[in-house]
């Protein structure tokens, strides 16, 4: 998983006491507090070594309650991956300039993938494989394809308008995210910066395209 850039995730305070008028909205609210104690947990000690006990403490209820609303660790993670990614979308909408050009576009791209790779820090593909199976992983492919959707989207753009060349729009959105991929240790040991890491992967997918 590409998490994705996902900081309105944070929760920086104390977990917020849940009072709601109907069975929905509490629901509703606890299964926020346990997504919300997920993103806290990943940023400390990464996806892969986060227990259901961890949410559950971290959450403020019991590993009872937290099966209720999710029956493993692969539901969890799935319905988290979904969050994120829908965090990626409004936040890529938003910061993306009116009338950018597909170079902008794909800046924007990368830097806010690099920035959720920092905020929720995860294993890379096959630790995930591994750890998940291969039909929970497939689900968790499933639920990020919004994103690959966007970036082929700006490839397609940049190519039909002359500024990329790509003969394969799908094997080089694959690249472009394996590239992005490959600076979450970097980024993880600060051996790397956020602004030197966007440079440096913006700079080498821009060269590759031709742009």
């Amino acid at each position: 998983m590409t998490p994705i850039a996902a900081s309105a995730l944070c929760d920086h305070g104390t977990v917020p006491r849940i009072s709601a008028a109907t069975i929905g909205e509490h629901r509703a609210q606890t299964r926020d507090r346990i997504l919300r104690a997920v993103s806290r947990l990943s940023r400390d000690q990464g996806i892969d070594a986060i227990s259901m006990t961890d949410v559950a403490g971290e959450a403020g209820i019991t590993r009872t309650v937290l099966y209720n609303y999710f029956p493993d660790k692969a539901a969890l993670l799935l319905a988290f991956t979904e969050r994120v990614t829908h965090y990626f979308i409004e936040s890529y909408q938003r910061e993306l300039p009116e009338q950018a050009s597909p170079a902008e576009q794909l800046r924007v791209f990368v830097r806010l993938q690099l920035t959720g790779l920092l905020a929720h820090p995860h294993p890379g593909p096959a630790d995930l494989s591994a750890a998940l199976g291969p039909d929970a992983y497939q689900r968790l492919a499933d639920h990020v394809a919004p994103m690959q959707r966007i970036l082929t989207g700006i490839i397609d753009s940049g190519v039909a308008s002359g500024d990329f060349q790509a003969s394969d729009v799908a094997a080089t959105a694959r690249i472009i995210l394996t590239v992005i991929g490959a600076e979450r240790v970097p980024l993880l040991s600060g051996s790397v910066t956020l602004e030197k890491a966007e440079e440096i992967v913006s700079g080498f997918v821009l060269r590759a395209l031709g742009a």
